[in-house]
């Protein structure tokens, strides 16, 4: 095949296939063929998750390419525990088990479709796995031997069929690297896949007592070093969207700077090809007169956007810079004067400005996700910031004053989808804050957020809200499924890979939670403290007690009022035969709740294995909980 006029890159490639498909099929076509496409679509969503593109799928083959190999080894890994956790549901007989192979190679491009020996030796070293395993060539072991931690085995060299020179085969263990595999106790069940809740903390936000827990507390005084060098190190360029100061000379019209700063956080964080950084953390520089290059190695980014807002009457103007945080240089500054009307035209000029100054190739899905559905009503937009202003602020009366707001905004414009997300999360919140028992409380939630889907399709939102209801019926897999599809419309969301991982620690997947909330931190670099609740609450069901410890004793350094982390903490503590600490945190716990009961909640926490949660509360019970 002539290469003339062809393309020609290095990528990363990996190359599935299911073992024994021929003995499936002849057993039970249909019922394999059902199995299959499950599994590929699984498979396909794990990929994207990844950044990775899925080439072709014939048959019981799929071939995907990724830009860094350390996505494309990250993504075989979660793809193999996700089948594995979904084989465990099906009888010996009708398992369906991958092989996975994972190549560097040169490739041709034509198009959508990639040639070449790098796709070929991909295949070969597949074959070279057992089922549920992955082999990655010595050429992908080179970029990810000191950046992922996981277990390798050298398998030598083995001579491929139409390759020319011997190829190096190492083996995939997903234990950490020098860990033991070890089997899994009564708390620590199956790992699987992937994926969240924002204001949830579910497996202790279940009393009113939490609402002062959830309250927004002081952030950390920096970010962690080794969240500012993941961002630094990622391929990526890496951006942080400042608040942009309100110069209206109306202190009235901060909601609606706000806004905008919001919006258009909302709009990079559905581009892959960036790192946005979280709204919680370049909010707390709101107000302050800031150095842009503090600003970005705080925050661990290379770009900063910073800008302000003058609205009055029905004219907005608007001035935005971008800048590179590193030297100082502005890469571009801008000044916009329009009518109040064309706001929406303007966020989408400054989204697009960005795109092409840190040159970011957009997908043709986001381009769809960007083309948001805005609505004509002007007052029902004000309406909408608002209530997000009054929403963010967690307490009854609020939550209660949002709600107001966002029912005028969906009065005026019917066909917003936006009033209906936030009108159901207001409901969402009301439930999980234990502010209502009413579980129609919990279905409007599901209904709002149901009509906003059908309304905007790309409405990320509305999937995390559904995935929250989901959680607290119980149904996991669903739950999952929704988390899937709000990180899959917005890649940057630090608080939906939270979600995600808390989602899967319930659903007993605490392995998968923990890269996730690793995640949401390399996002959210001033998180709050209920994201180390969430990685303690991982640790803990990893039965990496120490670690959980550490977490939790983390959060109450930032929140002394956090009382799942008291309790969980006492239960560690037990666990880990410090007797006289278990028992100083139990103290702490029955003070700051003198007539709460453990028992009074337990029903309530949405472990998807009941084992685990009577494991927990008899240990409870030990550690003086009762």
């Amino acid at each position: 095949m002539t290469t003339q006029g062809f393309t020609r890159k290095l990528t990363a490639i990996l190359s599935a296939d299911v073992k024994g498909y021929s003995r499936l099929m002849g057993e039970d076509e249909g019922a394999t063929v059902h199995t299959l496409t499950t599994y590929r679509e699984v498979i396909s969503r794990v990929i994207r998750i990844h950044r990775g593109r899925v080439v072709d799928s014939p048959g019981d083959n799929l071939l995907a390419e990724f830009a860094s190999v350390v996505n494309a080894v990250q993504c075989a890994v979660e793809i193999q525990q996700a089948l594995k956790s979904k084989n465990a549901e099906l009888p010996e007989n009708r398992r369906m088990e991958f092989r996975i192979g994972v190549n560097l190679g040169d490739v041709i491009e034509e198009g959508d479709r990639i040639y070449g020996d790098g796709i070929n030796i991909a295949a070969r070293i597949e074959g070279l796995a057992e089922a549920g395993g992955i082999c990655i060539s010595g050429s992908a072991f080179e970029q990810i031997e000191n950046k992922l931690d996981l277990g390798y085995e050298y398998l030598g060299k083995h001579t491929v069929k139409n390759i020319a020179k011997p190829i190096g085969v190492y083996k995939i263990s997903v234990e950490p690297r020098g860990c033991k595999a070890r089997e899994a106790g009564p708390i620590h069940r199956r790992r699987a896949h992937w994926a969240l809740v924002a204001v949830l903390i579910v497996g202790a936000a279940v009393l009113a007592i939490w609402n002062r827990s959830l309250r927004p507390d002081a952030p950390p005084a920096a970010a962690p070093s080794e969240q500012s060098s993941g961002i630094e190190a990622s391929d990526k360029p890496s951006i942080a969207v400042l608040p942009f100061l309100n110069i209206s000379g109306d202190s009235e019209q901060g909601y609606f700077a706000d806004g905008i700063t919001e919006d258009l956080i909302t709009d990079l964080s559905k581009v892959s090809g960036l790192l946005v950084i979280a709204r919680n953390s370049v909010f707390t520089y709101k107000d302050k007169s800031v150095n842009v290059k503090e600003v970005g190695q705080e925050l661990g980014v290379r770009y900063v956007l910073e800008g302000s807002v003058r609205k009055v009457g029905d004219r907005v103007r608007i001035t935005a810079q971008l800048v590179d945080a590193k030297i100082g240089g502005h890469l571009w500054a801008e000044r916009y004067d329009r009518d109040l009307k064309d706001i929406f035209a303007l966020q989408d000029e400054v989204t697009q400005k960005i795109v092409t100054a840190l040159a970011v190739q957009l997908t043709e899905d986001e381009h769809m996700r960007l083309a948001r559905k805005y609505t004509a009503n002007l007052e029902a937009y004000d309406y909408i910031l608002r209530g997000k202003d009054h929403l963010r602020r967690l307490s009854k009366e609020s939550i209660a004053q949002s709600r107001v707001m966002f029912r005028k905004a969906i009065a005026l414009a019917p066909e917003y989808a936006w009033g209906y997300s936030l009108l159901g999360k207001t409901h969402l919140l009301e439930w999980s804050f234990g502010w209502t028992q009413d579980p129609q409380s919990l279905e409007l939630a599901f209904e709002l957020a149901q009509k906003a889907i059908a309304l905007d399709d790309f409405l990320s939102s509305g999937h995390l809200i559904l995935g929250e209801v989901y959680l607290w019926k119980k149904q996991h897999e669903k739950s999952i499924n929704e988390f899937e599809k709000a990180i899959a419309l917005a890649p940057n969301d630090a608080d939906g890979f939270m979600g995600l991982g808390s989602v899967l620690s319930w659903a007993g997947r605490p392995e998968e939670a923990v890269v996730l909330v690793n995640k949401a931190i390399l996002l959210n670099p001033k998180y709050p403290s209920w994201y180390l609740w969430s990685l303690g609450h991982a640790h803990f069901l990893r039965e990496h007690y120490e670690d959980a410890i550490s977490a939790f004793n983390r959060c109450l350094t930032r929140n002394p009022n956090f009382l799942p982390a008291h309790f969980y903490l006492a239960v560690s503590y037990t666990i880990s035969g410090r007797q006289e600490e278990a028992r100083a945190e139990a103290v702490k716990f029955k003070k700051m709740s003198p007539y709460l009961s453990p028992e009074n909640w337990k029903e309530r926490l949405p472990y998807k294995d009941n084992l685990v949660l009577e494991r927990i509360f008899d240990i409870a019970r030990k550690a003086g909980l009762e």
